[in-house]
């Protein structure tokens, strides 16, 4: 099957980290403290908690322990944690570029962490921002992206999801709606039920126009 070479929408919902921010020096290294201090393997802790919200993370690796206590102080260590954070070249300027109304961001983290992470790396803070706790069910369910759509006032097949982790693309999947993996965090083989993978947001051409976005593969 041939692989799309660009797509036309009306709105682009983007996760957050791994496509707009580069947390993952900080990510890793919080889950890796956490997971050593209760004797728990770090590497699987990290491999389970890339896109994951930070409650089912631990709920998932750690159901003895106090679930909420547990992921509260994580996201309020995550959510003052400015190690580590990089704006992910060109994210700025797509941003920018697109008219209001038209972009979302959708992430698994909180709110206080997707609103710290935006203006430490100066990008804009969406009207429109879907985070983990203020939704009843994270990725891969369908809810952060299907809310989204509703907000913009869109229909799900009107919008193209940006990804980079498998439960996102399978979050956009059950929404019904396309998307583009980025290979950032996971290797290619990982994202092959995406629509397309490309290797950085750069790879990416996005322009608006009076119909809508279009979005050009490089």
């Amino acid at each position: 099957m041939a692989i799309p070479r660009s797509f036309r929408c009306k709105a682009i919902l983007f996760d957050l980290d791994g496509v707009l921010v580069d947390s993952t020096e900080c990510v890793e290294r919080t889950w890796r403290g956490w997971a050593t201090r209760h004797s728990l393997d770090p590497d699987t802790v990290i491999s389970l908690a890339h896109g994951r919200p930070t409650r089912e993370t631990v709920r998932l690796v750690a159901p003895e322990l106090g679930v909420e206590a547990e992921a509260a102080l994580l996201e309020a260590g995550e959510a003052m944690a400015s190690e580590g954070i990089y704006k992910i070249p060109g994210a700025r300027e797509i941003l920018e570029s697109l008219p209001k109304g038209s972009w979302a961001v959708v992430t698994s983290g909180t709110r206080a962490i997707a609103e710290f992470r935006l203006k430490l790396t100066g990008l804009p803070i969406p009207p429109v921002l879907i985070c983990a706790d203020e939704i009843e069910r994270g990725k891969p369910d369908p809810q952060g992206y299907l809310t989204a759509a509703a907000r913009l006032h869109r229909s799900a097949d009107e919008c193209v999801v940006i990804e980079d982790a498998p439960l996102g693309i399978a979050a956009a999947r059950a929404a019904r709606m396309r998307v583009i993996a980025i290979a950032a965090t996971y290797a290619r083989d990982r994202l092959a039920s995406a629509d397309a993978v490309v290797e950085t947001l750069a790879d990416l051409t996005i322009r608006s126009d009076a119909d809508g976005v279009q979005i050009d593969i490089r």
